[in-house]
């Protein structure tokens, strides 16, 4: 299992958590993700086999926030 750290720009209320929350633990290969929300950032566990931090950016970015950055965990 492969740990990145995301940094999400856009959220502010615990909707905005659940929303992400649901469309990370979406994306084909990801196992775990915590989202919260000070910080705004997503500590996402995944097969990197199967899914990339872009991928998981593009998930974010779908449901109308933006992630500015990503490192690992």
């Amino acid at each position: 299992m492969t740990e990145t750290i995301l940094t999400i720009s856009g959220m502010t209320c615990g909707g905005c958590v659940n929303s992400v929350t649901r469309v990370l633990t979406a994306v084909p290969g990801v196992q775990k993700a915590d989202v919260t929300l000070l910080p705004s950032q997503a500590r996402v566990s995944y097969d990197a086999a199967l899914a990339d931090p872009e991928k998981l950016a593009q998930a974010v970015a779908d449901a109308g926030f933006t992630v500015t950055a990503h490192r690992p965990a």
